[in-house]
């Protein structure tokens, strides 16, 4: 993630604009190496939760750790547009898997192109924003060249298609111990460990006080993970013939609580997420994973 915001620094990005793009394009890596490798490896099931409840995780499990910790303010931006905006592409994507139980190339093709839609608006819209405050990031951070950011990225990528080998083989294998099915361990098991940079992300963000870091980066990680990560996999290889329950039941928790983030900003006089909507969150999330196993 280091040179991912050494490269964002080296094109003058905001901060909204870094969360929002390089760091949660970073934090999705994950999601797409996994779901790539399972929907070829012949798990639909692993590569669609996965994404779908590691969105899931994003708002209820990291939002919630990072708003008990710390307030996070909810900007006028992010009620209005990134929020809706992530919303749109859930129901998008509900659509699309409602309609014939295949996200074809076609759809992953809209997928792919709506979040190349969003991040060429909110890079317009940054260019109205102040300039990138760069004192308190990392000297090393933004002394870096683009050979050496694009080295890190490369190692970085390996060590993660690595990482997705051992993660996918385990939890298939996991799934066949404890008796449960593929879309369960992906929705709580796999989305929960490829949520930890996100969670990591996020925290350290808000303890800097970076709190438009914080909720970019989450809102941004939940556009990318639809639009790039399950966009990128459908027109590689179409997801098809998977547990049904993913569309009738846990992609509709994904909107109910994306959803949730508006009222509770709106309802706070200075639009803050603070402790008691994280723990509602946090409670939220432990209903889910407990529902998904029923």
């Amino acid at each position: 993630m280091r040179s991912s915001v050494g490269l964002s620094l080296k094109l003058k990005l905001s901060r909204i604009v870094i969360g929002m793009t390089v760091v949660s394009f970073a934090t999705s890596l994950p999601e797409l190496i996994v779901s790539i490798k399972a929907a070829f490896s012949g798990h639909p099931d692993i590569a669609l939760s996965n994404v779908v409840g590691s969105n899931i995780a994003n708002i209820a499990l990291v939002l919630g750790v990072t708003a008990i910790l710390t307030p996070i303010f909810v900007k006028r931006s992010s009620y209005r547009f990134n929020i809706p905006m992530m919303i749109l592409i859930s129901i998008l994507l509900y659509i699309f898997l409602k309609n014939d139980h295949v996200l074809s190339f076609i759809e992953g093709l809209i997928l792919f192109i709506f979040l190349i839609i969003f991040i060429i608006l909110i890079i317009r819209a940054s260019r109205t924003a102040a300039n990138v405050e760069i004192d308190d990031i990392d000297e090393d951070v933004q002394e870096s060249s683009i050979i050496r950011i694009i080295f890190w990225l490369v190692v970085g990528g390996a060590a993660l298609w690595g990482g997705a080998e051992l993660l996918l083989k385990g939890a298939v294998e996991l799934a066949k111990q404890i008796g449960v099915s593929e879309r369960v361990i992906g929705v709580s098991v796999i989305a929960i460990g490829t949520s930890i940079p996100e969670l990591a992300a996020s925290v350290i963000a808000a303890l800097k006080k970076e709190k438009d870091l914080s909720l970019g980066n989450l809102i941004g990680s939940n556009i990318f993970n639809i639009g790039s990560v399950l966009g990128i996999t459908a027109m590689i290889k179409p997801i098809k013939e998977f547990d049904l329950k993913i569309i009738n039941h846990d992609i509709l928790w994904m909107i109910g609580i994306s959803l949730l983030i508006i009222p509770f900003a709106l309802v706070s006089r200075r639009h803050k997420l603070g402790w008691i909507e994280g723990s509602f969150y946090l409670l939220l999330y432990a209903v889910f994973i407990y529902l998904s196993f029923d």
